[in-house]
């Protein structure tokens, strides 16, 4: 592989294209905003979604997404709610075979479909692989050590990928697991915004550990119920995201969360705001598919009601801490 397309000019496809150039690739970013494309030209630099990192010259950028389809590998990089019409407009004329990395994190709602099978349903001559783990954008740009999980069912294709883009400072572990590894991306989302929440009302450190461990064993529980195999869940793509993104003001559902437990409305704590929290979107979504296959997600359900507006923080927070005493496992 020598050139690799990005479907997707935001903070984390802009970071990703850095990682790729750093990795000795030619890159192609596609963005929809014409000021993104003509800044990186002009300036190398993405201001509106990753100010103050200048991109490398091997990364040039075009908003005609089907310039993509001449490169190696496309990483798919659109908000998973917009995942399913970006790739319809390539469909048409996507070679066989063209490798297609999965990066947005999150349940497609209404469809209640992960992003693979949003992949095979409006690409199906697509190869899919599934990139995901705990990584923020502005860090990976810089340069900083991070890991992650490559998964695709073809195990070749796996590790072709992971050693085109490996870096001395970007780690891929490949895996054969694609729904462990965008289930965990997917739910993580939603129980960053139950601990900024938690934050928000100074709930304190103990409430926030239990929050991430009790987290987990509703995302492993759904993950498994999906078809993920638990084993990749404990690792970077599920563990180890959960633990970034619930952690950290930086992780957009985490900064949503917080906002709500300062008494923010959620129409006030998206306000103004360029990039997506999928956990919003993906909410509902993750709940809906926790009930078809019944599995229970009380921090999840309990989320989903303060953001439909069904149920204050407090009386939320109050539910949870009153449910019937059990088993850890």
């Amino acid at each position: 592989m020598k050139r690799i397309g990005i479907l997707g000019g935001g903070a984390w496809g802009t970071a990703l294209a850095q990682v790729c150039a750093r990795a000795g690739l030619d890159v192609l970013l596609w963005a929809r905003e014409p000021e993104v494309v003509g800044a990186i030209a002009r300036d190398r630099q993405n201001p509106l979604f990753l100010p103050g990192v200048t991109l490398d010259a091997a990364v040039a950028a075009t908003t005609t997404a089907h310039d993509l389809l001449s490169t190696d590998a496309l990483l798919a990089v659109v908000p998973a709610q917009h995942l399913r019409a970006a790739l319809a407009d390539l469909a048409a004329d996507m070679p066989r075979g063209l490798p297609v990395v999965l990066c947005a994190k999150g349940v497609e709602a209404g469809s209640l479909k992960l992003m693979t099978e949003v992949l095979a349903e409006a690409a199906p001559r697509a190869a899919p692989a599934v990139l995901s783990g705990p990584s923020f954008a502005s860090e990976v740009a810089r340069g900083l050590p991070t890991a992650v999980t490559l998964a695709a069912a073809d195990l070749d294709l796996a590790r072709a990928l992971a050693q085109a883009i490996a870096t001395p400072t970007f780690r891929p572990y490949v895996s054969h697991d694609m729904i462990g590894a965008e289930a965990g991306g997917a739910i993580k989302n939603v129980l960053a915004i139950a601990c900024g929440v938690a934050e928000g009302r100074g709930l304190g450190r103990s409430a926030q550990a239990a929050l991430i461990t009790r987290g987990f064993a509703e995302l492993t529980r759904l993950a498994v119920a999906l078809g993920g195999e638990a084993e990749t869940v404990a690792g970077l793509c599920g563990l180890g995201d959960l633990v970034l993104t619930c952690s950290s003001e930086t992780s957009r559902n985490m900064s949503l969360g917080l906002a709500i437990g300062r008494g923010a409305s959620l129409e006030a704590a998206l306000a103004g705001k360029l990039s997506v929290a999928e956990g919003v979107a993906s909410a509902p979504a993750v709940t809906q598919l926790a009930a078809r296959n019944g599995v229970e997600t009380p921090i999840c359900e309990a989320v989903r009601a303060i953001l439909a507006g069904e149920l204050d923080v407090g009386p939320a927070i109050a539910a949870l801490l009153s449910r019937p005493l059990k088993a850890e496992t």
